[in-house]
């Protein structure tokens, strides 16, 4: 832990954010007590429950717990998404707590490491992820905390007090990722996103370049052939370009076939040769380009890189399979996708076409945020007009509250493929209707709200499984 941090108990105000999950196993790992609330029970949280973490699910201070009512011991953490209306922050608020976001904290406990930190709008949990599972796998090691579940740890957290370095999933929301000094930084995408926070493209973008003068002198800054960006690194800092087919670093001899698919490594010094990829989706390419730069220049070996790569299983909810199209199956394909942004629903809609040609898709999209609907409803509706069928759900709120006559509608109605608008909780009679009459086939799933709580069901359903 960080030289000079006094505090033995610490709570976290959205205690079941991915984000925040990952440091309080961190502080846990250090012999702290942690506590929390969330609003909502999860399987993330139970299992943060049954490691130790103390989490209420209602905002009421009277269950804030004994050990955390100390100003003087207790750090308190919080997300942005909590409104400053909560009970418990009005409390610790009024009683002398420092509050800290919990990107602050971050930035906090990995200043005495070498910080590798992936930015971008999309991409940078699989490429963190990636990054996090080839040094793991090396003799150097890292601590990392990411924003999804790794599913070869099930965790999203990884700790190894000999390594210099820390993997960090650098988040732009709320410019949380300018509290962090990377010793590296991967910026994978900059399209436009969170604009309820920055408003307009040019302050997203500003931010992002302020990000890039983050990063310390004798390190590196890998970005994104060809996005729009123009970074501002400091003296004395490296800066690489990469893409999936150019760049200092990119893919070569790219095969496709029997369900897997292999290319090699170009680096500026140096080719790594059929790296066989370990979630064959067409889109990790360049995710496994972003990672693997990283960890060749932090000096990982060629073989350890290879290997780590075929055996990485990837992270929960991106691009994750649930059912492959077997005889239990009944033929049918389900997979999930944490996509929540135009540009990433293009991606996965496009990798599902690559992995099934001709055959038949669904996609069932969640959209997230009344505001992020708003702006981009043209987007989506193209975006998802490149499936055959759609399903689009109710908007999940999240941190905000309705926006007048913003609804699913606005997307749905500039779709130029045919659209089934339901509620959630109507969505698996929705798609046991559908297979019934044969017109289910391959089906994806797509958004970061709460849509994957009924992939159970799903498969009950598509599989015939149903009690």
């Amino acid at each position: 832990m960080e030289k000079g941090f006094k505090y033995n108990s610490l709570y976290f105000v959205g205690a079941g954010g991915i984000g925040m999950a990952a440091l309080e196993r961190y502080f846990l790992a250090q012999g702290c007590r942690v506590a929390g609330y969330d609003r909502t029970r999860t399987a993330l949280t139970d299992a943060l429950a049954a490691e130790g973490v103390e989490i209420f699910y209602d905002e009421d201070a009277a269950l804030i717990p004994a050990y955390c009512r100390d100003p003087q011991s207790t750090l308190v953490v919080y997300t942005p998404a909590v409104p400053v209306t909560h009970a418990g922050l009005k409390y610790f608020g009024n009683g002398g707590f420092k509050i800290v976001k919990r990107a602050e904290l971050l930035g906090i406990v990995t200043q005495g490491s070498r910080g590798l930190c992936f930015s971008g709008t999309h991409g940078k949990t699989t490429t963190s992820s990636m990054a996090a599972h080839i040094l793991h796998s090396s003799p150097i090691g890292c601590n990392a905390f990411l924003g999804g579940i790794l599913r070869n740890y099930g965790s999203n957290f990884l700790l190894d007090s000999k390594s210099p370095y820390t993997v960090i999933e650098a988040d732009e929301y709320d410019r949380s990722f300018h509290h962090l000094r990377p010793y590296m930084a991967v910026v994978t995408a900059t399209d436009p996103d969170h604009l309820d926070i920055y408003g307009t493209e040019e302050a997203y973008l500003e931010s992002f370049a302020h990000f890039t003068e983050l990063v310390v002198p004798g390190g590196a800054l890998i970005v994104k052939e060809g996005i729009k960006l123009k970074p501002r690194p400091a003296d004395g800092v490296r800066v690489y370009s990469y893409s999936r087919d150019c760049g200092d670093f990119h893919a070569a001899n790219v095969r496709k076939g029997d369900g897997e698919i292999h290319f090699d490594f170009v680096a500026p010094d140096g080719v790594i040769k059929d790296v066989n990829l370990g979630v064959p989706v067409d889109v990790n390419i360049e995710n496994a380009v972003a990672a693997m730069a990283v960890c060749y220049l932090v000096g990982v070996d060629a073989e350890v890189m290879r290997g780590a790569i075929s055996s990485f299983m990837g992270a929960k909810r991106r691009f994750e399979f649930w059912l492959k199209g077997g005889a239990d199956a009944r033929g049918h394909v389900l997979i999930d996708d944490y996509a929540h942004h135009p540009q990433e629903i293009k991606a996965s809609i496009l990798s599902v076409r690559d992995l099934y040609p001709g055959r038949k898709l669904t996609v069932i999209f969640q959209p997230h945020l009344y505001s992020r609907t708003r702006d981009f409803a043209q987007q989506f509706a193209d975006a998802l007009s490149l499936a055959d069928e759609i399903v689009l759900l109710d908007i999940y709120p999240a941190r905000e509250e309705p926006l007048p006559g913003v609804t699913s509608m606005v997307i749905s109605e500039k779709c130029s493929k045919n659209v089934i608008l339901c509620n959630k909780s109507d969505m698996v009679d929705v798609v046991r209707d559908r297979e019934s009459e044969h017109a289910i086939d391959v089906v994806l799933t797509v958004g970061a709200g709460d849509i994957c709580n009924y992939l159970p069901q799903l498969c009950k359903v598509l599989a015939h499984q149903e009690a």
